[in-house]
């Protein structure tokens, strides 16, 4: 895998297009313009509302692109993520937003073939710097996948097993790590008294509030959601969303949802991606409510994706 080093560097190899709100009858339906362009492979300036630039960003993306062998799955993403609030990527199946989400701990380096340009910085601290200890910038950010991937081992040994990785051991440090994870993912008061069973016997539900415990045990600077409920039922479902906002209290949190409903409820910004690139990015009420570009109301009103 390659990957530049220079964290200022913006990928733009042609002028960007840039867009106006425009709702022109075309053959009796709307007309896209971003949408046309990003198919015919014209490079777009997206829609980013004036509010996010007065968050402080946690993780910065710029100019952001990646590569499967030939095949271009991200295309000069930039965006901020502001610290303290839940931002939700939106978009239909395949635009790139769960690539994008695993590019910021570099999990994409396990694919043979990848390459990167442009850069990502972690609260001021390039991601994919030359230098940089990808194990140690992991530690720094906390990841629950589609899944509950529970390891095979002890509910108390899950939720630690992250601060035992990293040379912790002692017993009263861990009791107490353990609870306060637990606490936070609002499953202690239904495990308590279960520490050492083993995590397999939960359910669905509760595998993957033990998944969030065990993401949020050492206190990440950003705590990456990929697509959460999309294996649970309603019930659990809910109880997911009701963590996330409780959560978000205390971290930065950017999940990716298939959703539309789900991303209303529990984000504070929402961005809409499409074949890899960024579309519109906004306060949540503003990208549901009152959106910029017609694009973004037919999608997530579900009159387009």
């Amino acid at each position: 895998m390659t990957h530049a080093a220079d964290p200022t560097r913006t990928v733009t190899p042609r002028e960007p297009v840039r867009v106006q709100r425009i709702a022109a009858a075309h053959g009796g339906g709307r007309k896209y313009q971003v949408i046309d362009a990003i198919r015919r492979g014209d490079p777009v300036e997206p829609v980013v509302h004036e509010a996010l630039q007065r968050e402080e960003a946690v993780l910065e993306v710029r100019g952001f692109c990646l590569w499967y062998g030939r095949s271009q799955a991200l295309h000069s993403i930039s965006m901020r993520v502001p610290r303290g609030r839940v931002t939700a990527m939106i978009g239909p199946s395949g635009c790139g937003k769960s690539t994008l989400l695993r590019a910021v701990n570099r999990l994409n380096d396990l694919i043979e073939g990848v390459r990167v340009e442009g850069a990502m910085l972690l609260n001021g601290s390039p991601i994919y710097a030359h230098q940089v200890d990808v194990i140690d910038l992991r530690k720094r950010m906390g990841m629950v996948f589609q899944k509950p991937n529970p390891f095979p081992m002890s509910i108390f040994e899950n939720v630690v097993y992250p601060l035992r990785i990293d040379g912790e051991s002692r017993r009263g440090v861990l009791r107490e790590a353990c609870e306060r994870s637990l606490r936070a993912a609002a499953i202690w008061d239904e495990v308590k008294d279960r520490l050492n069973e083993s995590a397999l016997g939960l359910s669905g539900g509760q595998q993957q509030r033990l998944c969030i415990a065990r993401a949020v045990v050492a206190d990440p600077e950003v705590l990456l959601l990929d697509e959460p409920c999309s294996a649970l039922d309603p019930i659990a479902t809910i109880k997911i969303e009701e963590l996330i906002h409780e959560i978000s209290q205390r971290y930065t949190v950017l999940i990716v949802t298939h959703n539309m409903q789900q991303a209303a409820r529990v984000s504070d910004y929402t961005a809409l991606m499409y074949l890899g690139r960024l579309v519109e990015y906004g306060p949540t009420a503003d990208i549901f409510q009152n959106p910029r570009l017609p694009e973004t109301e037919d999608y997530v009103t579900g009159r387009f994706g």
